[in-house]
């Protein structure tokens, strides 16, 4: 689980799936709310599907009733949840500003 690089963009996508572990989330929803392109997005679900970190599994709908071919829905692993609630962590830490330490007054006439 902790082989895998998490870049920012993948972050975006695996901060989705952690707000509601259990919820399925489809690409056109995920793509909504991360503002990736499609041709981003899918490599990435692929290669976390690819990785462990993620199944698919096909909605079960009558697709006459509801209007529409069934999703792929792509569940987070509950392994991969731990390690990317650790990675989203150290990756947030990582590009955390450093805390402002009070100036100390600099001597009269010293460069700013």
């Amino acid at each position: 689980m902790d082989g895998l690089d998490i870049t920012p963009k993948m972050a975006k996508v695996l901060k989705i799936f952690l707000e509601d572990p259990t919820q399925p989330r489809y690409g056109f929803e995920i793509m909504r709310l991360t503002g990736l392109a499609s041709g981003s997005l899918y490599p990435m679900l692929a290669r976390l599907e690819r990785a462990g970190w993620l199944t698919k599994g096909k909605e079960n709908i009558d697709p006459h009733a509801e209007g529409r071919p069934p999703r792929l829905h792509y569940f987070i692993t509950g392994a991969a949840e731990t390690a990317a609630r650790r990675q989203l962590a150290d990756l947030s830490a990582q590009y955390r500003p450093p805390t402002l330490v009070p100036a100390r007054p600099r001597p009269h006439g010293s460069p700013a």
